[in-house]
């Protein structure tokens, strides 16, 4: 590929990067936002950029559709969190599709669980073991815990000792099943409100779409950042989220070798 747009622009470069077995240009570019991907939303950044860390990923679901792995694979995305199941009863249709094709286009892949605050913990690990196998070489899982403004069914606010108890069930069963503790993923409201910061030993994945998080979590400790929920990416038709990890290459590298299942 390198010989192959030798000596042209930046901008005739990007545009036979496809011809030339690379991926194709993404839509959408935005300042702040690495080469690799868009934003078509973007946030007005300041201070340090998503762009000042190297290693970036994606989470998905069902609601991005299909997905081109391969193309994924070649457009610089690290890493790919999907969605598996949801409460106690709920498993996303294309998981098992993606996260099968993601492995084999060489993306370390992992699945995520969105906790329902209304039904308890133990079902909803038990629920997850059942739906997502163990598969050497995946990613850790994830628990997705956040208020679900929308729910039609689920308006529960438990008080935070309760939600911090449930998350330390969930992590318990979920991480004996998996040899790997789930990391966790959350939001600033949920963060604050519940005292998350008050779990040791955890690993975070925290949302901040709007700043970097040292200032929507003043203090804590975070492994990656979720700096948008209009991203584009190569291989996803639409939006994705977009996300990055907390250090160098040389750091993901470790981090993927200590945990990685």
């Amino acid at each position: 590929m390198g010989r192959c747009i030798a000596n042209l622009g930046a901008a005739a470069a990007l545009a036979l990067l496809a011809a030339c077995g690379g991926p194709a240009p993404v839509a959408h570019r935005a300042y702040g936002v690495p080469p690799s991907f868009g934003d078509r939303d973007p946030y007005d950044w300041n201070g340090r950029t998503p762009s000042a860390y190297p290693v970036h990923g994606i989470d998905a679901s069902r609601w991005q559709g299909e997905i081109n792995w391969p193309e994924v694979a070649r457009g610089g995305v690290a890493f790919a969190w999907l969605k598996a199941t949801e409460g106690g009863d709920l498993a996303d249709p294309l998981f098992v599709e993606n996260f099968r094709a993601a492995l084999r286009a060489g993306v370390p892949a992992g699945a995520y669980h969105f906790f329902h605050l209304c039904t308890d913990a133990e079902t909803q690990a038990r629920w997850f073991i059942a739906n997502v196998p163990r598969r050497a070489g995946a990613l850790p899982p994830v628990l997705d815990i956040e208020y679900n403004h929308h729910s039609p069914t689920c308006r529960a606010r438990p008080e935070p000792a309760t939600v911090r108890a449930e998350i330390r069930t969930f992590q318990r069963i979920v991480a004996a099943h998996y040899r790997q503790r789930p990391v966790i993923y959350t939001t600033p409201d949920f963060w604050r409100l519940n005292d998350l910061g008050l779990l040791r030993g955890e690993e975070f994945w925290l949302r901040s779409v709007a700043g970097h998080p040292d200032e929507a979590y003043p203090d804590a400790s975070w492994r990656f950042w979720q700096y948008s929920g209009t991203g584009r990416a190569p291989g996803v038709a639409g939006d994705v989220d977009l996300n990055a990890f907390s250090g160098p290459p040389e750091a993901w590298a470790a981090w993927l070798a200590r945990r990685r299942l």
